[in-house]
């Protein structure tokens, strides 16, 4: 039993680890949906997705990396 409780921290550890990454993801894709609905705005929509999200994991490992 003991196994499976240790997996299911991992688990759980894997996707709140960094809380502060989880905040900027959750911004990010506000920003993003917020854009999408501006008419013809669908590109900027995905770009905003994809390098805010990059941009949020970069930081995240370089302040993990200083720790």
């Amino acid at each position: 039993m003991s196994a499976i409780v240790n997996v299911l921290r991992e688990l759980i550890g894997l996707v709140v680890d960094d809380g502060r990454l989880a905040l900027w993801i959750v911004a990010i894709v506000a920003l993003a949906a917020f854009v999408s609905h501006v008419p013809g705005a669908a590109v900027a929509a995905g770009a905003i997705l994809v390098f805010g999200c990059l941009t949020a994991l970069i930081a995240s490992v370089m302040t993990a990396a200083r720790r």
